[in-house]
Order: structure tokens, then C-alpha cells, then sequence
């Protein structure tokens, strides 16, 4: 997917509401994930990536910063973020408990 002709979002709208179910996009352009949800808010915030699984079940949750993930609207006005984490790299990561 050619992200560079979407809009990248504002510091306004990196609100939950917002962000939660975003798609992941990573450093080969597949898919890797799902927001599943944000912890914190300004700077030091996490997103929670639901990684891996099949049709949610089964998937990793992992915490990243949210610093870590650009995200955008499609043509379509749907948000989604791209990484330069890979999906192997964020399975590697510690599980992310509540």
C-alpha cells in the first residue's frame, strides 16, 4: 500500500476514540496487528498491539510507544499506522498485561 499520499493525523486526533482498531502496517507493508488499545496520554503513551492470531483469536497483545507508529487516513478515511517494527519482531516482544 502507497501510504504516502494519505493524511497523516494531527496531535489533536491521537485520542483513543480515534486510534483503537487502527490497522498495523510494518516494515514490509504487511499487516501486523491491531490497536487494541492506548495506555497513557501525550509523549509517553502506549499503544497495545494485538499481534498474531486469526480473526482475534489467539493474538499477542505488546506495548509500544506510541512515538513508534505513524498514523494516517486512507482516500477511504479510514486510520491505520505504519512501523518499522516487523510482525516477527513484535511477537518477539514480552505480553502485554493489564
Amino acid at each position: 500500500m502507497d501510504h504516502s499520499n494519505h493524511a497523516r493525523l494531527a496531535a489533536t486526533e491521537l485520542t483513543p476514540a480515534v486510534l483503537e482498531g487502527a490497522t498495523v502496517y510494518g516494515a514490509d507493508d504487511h499487516k501486523v496487528g491491531k490497536v487494541d488499545h492506548v495506555h497513557g496520554a501525550g509523549a509517553g503513551s502506549q499503544a497495545i498491539i494485538d499481534v498474531g492470531g486469526f480473526l482475534g483469536i489467539g493474538a499477542k497483545p505488546v506495548a509500544v510507544p506510541l512515538t513508534d507508529l505513524e498514523f494516517m487516513r486512507d482516500e477511504d478515511g479510514e486510520v491505520h499506522a505504519v512501523t518499522t517494527w516487523t510482525k516477527d519482531q513484535l511477537k518477539d516482544m514480552p505480553e502485554h498485561h493489564h
